[in-house]
């Protein structure tokens, strides 16, 4: 099958290169979240069994999960274009009108961070949804007229991070709304795999496991670690990717192998050594690493507390027995005790 081709400018000199995509474009191809794809699957073959567009989708999660690659995969299995746009993008209720008027049926358009939407542009979105309808104002004051345009049947994805930001009229106007969650080291393996064979790189199996153990369980971060360990390996005139390599080349971009990098162990040396390990606010951590509050809690939080290095409390963030450990380092007396009598508790 031939890949799809991404056309783009060399800064260097200039030149035009071609860069294969590395989207699958299938379901049969898209690796992980296998309940998910089953589901759509079958959503997809009963729309197509009743010549119907498929019912709207809503996808939340993590960023780097694969929202926009689904998206792209159902407008190919409905026959219909992806048109791509995001909520900060559309300002005025004309930016969305302009699009919505411009779609074919069985098309798909593609909203990433959909709760960004303004409320008049949402507004404008409630009859397009429902209805397959587009209503425009012309004019002011009594010489105002409404008018009515009819849409095709279209499907209207929507991306999110945030689910809870969403307007709860918004939400509930989708049909399908569905969570993506973290992969396993197997299926990143997996996916470095393939991206490889799209690069025309050898990568062994024990590499891609090397790289899909600190690619933070999201394909995202596999396949641009995967281009990294590439260029080392391109400069080091390797025709293939060992273990050895993989692992000096992350090691050289700072990442360790549960995959935390140097940010994440700042903070977390900020909260144990700095903090006696907390609690500690999150305006007096931000304050201490030098780096905005809202950075911290997005990028670097979420990630810190799935893996069991720090937690929240009411008084702010607080280091875990893991994170002393990872550090090398011995809590205070107090901080020993307490952990025994809450191990006691719990048995």
């Amino acid at each position: 099958m031939t890949e799809d081709k991404r056309r783009f400018l060399d800064p260097a000199d200039g030149r035009e290169e071609d860069e294969p995509s590395l989207r699958p474009l299938s379901l049969q191809e898209f690796v992980g979240q296998e309940k998910l794809k089953e589901k759509l699957s079958i959503f997809i073959r009963a729309a197509r069994r009743r010549n119907e567009a498929l019912d709207h989708c809503l996808f939340y999660g993590p960023p780097g999960l694969g929202k926009t690659t689904l998206a792209s995969i159902i407008a190919k299995e409905m026959g219909g274009q992806l048109r791509v746009t995001t909520g900060p993008a559309l300002e005025k209720t004309g930016d969305l009108a302009a699009i919505l008027s411009n779609l074919e049926p069985y098309d798909v358009l593609f909203i990433d961070e959909i709760h960004r939407l303004p409320t008049t542009v949402e507004e404008i979105l409630y009859p397009g949804m429902e209805d397959f309808s587009l209503h425009i104002i012309v004019g002011k004051g009594p010489l105002a007229n409404n008018i009515c345009l009819s849409l095709p049947r279209f499907t209207l994805v929507g991306a999110t991070t945030r689910l809870g930001l969403l307007s709860s009229p918004l939400r509930t106007r989708f049909g399908i709304v569905e969570q993506l969650s973290p992969y396993s080291e197997e299926e990143l393996g997996s996916i470095v795999a393939r991206g490889a064979r799209v690069l025309g790189i050898s990568v062994g199996e024990d590499a891609a496991l090397e790289i899909a153990a600190r690619s933070r369980g999201t394909p995202r971060i596999a396949l641009r670690l995967l281009r990294r360990v590439r260029d080392v390996a391109e400069v080091r005139a390797l025709a293939s990717i060992n273990r050895a390599l993989a692992s000096a080349a992350l090691d050289m971009l700072g990442l360790d192998p549960g995959g935390l990098d140097e940010w994440d162990r700042r903070i977390l040396k900020v909260i144990v050594e700095l903090f006696d390990g907390g609690p500690v606010g999150l305006s007096t951590l931000g304050a201490a690493l030098n780096e905005e509050a809202q950075t911290i809690e997005d990028i670097y939080e979420p990630y810190l507390i799935q893996q069991g290095f720090i937690e929240r409390t009411p008084r702010g963030r607080k280091a875990t027995r893991r994170a002393w450990e990872y550090l090398g380092k011995t809590p205070p007396e107090e901080m020993q005790i307490q952990w025994q009598l809450q191990f006691s508790e719990e048995e």
